[in-house]
């Protein structure tokens, strides 16, 4: 009968501890490269005409986009065909008009996505 040492147990163990630290380690590296199942972010332009038509309506008409900064777009809409336009920016989750009744949110948001837009033209960085 083989008597086993208590140094080579523990040695033993610490091998296949190991092992199995790879290997999870292995299996979390496989599964962090494969393609994610979550879709892609919608498009600017379609999420701008999806919030327009959600906030001004149906009847609303983009008159002019522009892109600004971590994916947000500025422009003017008119909320009826030959209306006045009014300014809006557009965030993911979010789009705001000028006409509001939050203008210092609105001021701030596009100061903060697009700085130069709706200033005077001599104003422009």
């Amino acid at each position: 009968m083989r008597v086993m040492r208590h140094g080579s147990l523990l040695q033993q163990r610490v091998m296949i501890a190991a092992a199995l630290v790879l290997a999870l380690c292995a299996v979390g590296v496989w599964v962090l490269m494969q393609p994610s199942n979550t879709p892609s972010p919608e498009p600017a332009d379609a999420r701008v005409m999806r919030q327009i038509r959600t906030q001004a309506g149906r009847g609303a008409e983009l008159r002019y986009a522009e892109n600004g900064e971590r994916r947000s777009v500025c422009g003017y809409v008119g909320r009826v065909a030959g209306g006045p336009a009014v300014g809006f920016v557009s965030i993911p989750n979010r789009i705001l008009f000028s006409d509001d009744p939050l203008p210092t949110e609105f001021r701030e948001m596009r100061q903060s996505y697009c700085p130069g837009f709706m200033a005077a033209p001599n104003r422009r960085p």
